[in-house]
């Protein structure tokens, strides 16, 4: 490495602290991503780093270097810097001392690789970072077959998504498009769309959902388009027997997504010790 880094001015670090605006990530193409797990998930998805800011001070344990040595053999320029100048790029409250600049990706729903059985998680105009992220890490914890952000509301490159989904935003495959295009692309496939709404009559536990499903979900506060819900080949809700008509988006996610994995893998046990 070369010197330390002990001044905020520095150009790299002006640079850093730059992309916390959505903004700025935009034009520059550039996004942070902060944190010892959400690093080591992108060195595992393969995503390229430009530069890795350190601060050894902040080190919370042993692991570190391994992981600096690997991101600097595969290109990432390396520079340390003071704990002051660490926490002034820092977006969190008790920071590990890691941060990297990243080049955005981007994937196509045509690079997605559906599994015989797939199922995917269709996230409609999603305003919350933190819900999106944490959509992203149900999805990965269930194995899904791709996550589609439709009509974005956030970047899935803000801070708070990367830290939600604790890093899975690189090791999944996540694609954003328009609702049209992920429409067509379901239909041609034969994937089932699930649509979780509170007025529907079904409840989620009641429908078949072993087959290839998307589950798809929406806005916070409205919830889904009507064209969703006019193109869904099923809609269903979550039984709700207090005084509030809905749950939280990205925990509605999580118990459609592991009623689908249920299904699955009861069918797949069910088929394997059948009579012939």
């Amino acid at each position: 490495m070369d010197r330390l880094i002990s001044s905020a001015k520095n150009p790299k670090v002006k640079q850093a602290n730059k992309l916390w605006q959505r903004r700025q990530r935009d034009e520059q193409n550039l996004f942070l991503i902060e944190g010892y797990r959400e690093l080591l998930r992108a060195s595992e998805g393969g995503q390229p780093l430009e530069t890795l800011f350190v601060a050894p001070e902040l080190f919370l344990g042993n692991n570190e270097t391994k992981l600096i040595e690997k991101l600097s053999r595969r290109g990432a320029e390396l520079l340390q810097c003071s704990e002051r100048v660490f926490r002034s790029l820092s977006y969190r409250d008790r920071p590990d001392g890691l941060l990297a600049i990243a080049p955005k990706q981007s994937r196509s729903l045509e690079d997605l690789q559906p599994s015989e059985n797939p199922l995917f998680v269709v996230a409609e105009a999603i305003e919350k970072p933190g819900n999106l992220g944490t959509i992203m890490r149900t999805s990965d914890a269930v194995g899904v077959d791709g996550v589609i952000v439709c009509d974005r509301c956030t970047d899935i490159t803000n801070p708070n998504v990367v830290r939600a989904s604790v890093g899975t935003l690189f090791t999944l495959p996540v694609v954003e498009t328009t609702t049209d295009e992920t429409l067509s692309w379901l239909k041609e496939r034969g994937v089932k769309i699930v649509a979780a709404t509170p007025s529907a009559q079904a409840l989620y536990t009641e429908v078949d959902l072993s087959g290839p499903v998307a589950v798809v979900v929406g806005t916070e506060q409205y919830g889904l388009s009507q064209k969703w819900l006019e193109e869904a080949d099923l809609l269903v809700r979550i039984p709700m027997n207090g005084h509030a008509d809905s749950l939280n988006v990205a925990m509605a996610t999580t118990l459609l997504l592991y009623e689908a994995l249920r299904q699955k893998t009861f069918n797949c046990k069910a088929s394997r010790f059948a009579t012939p």
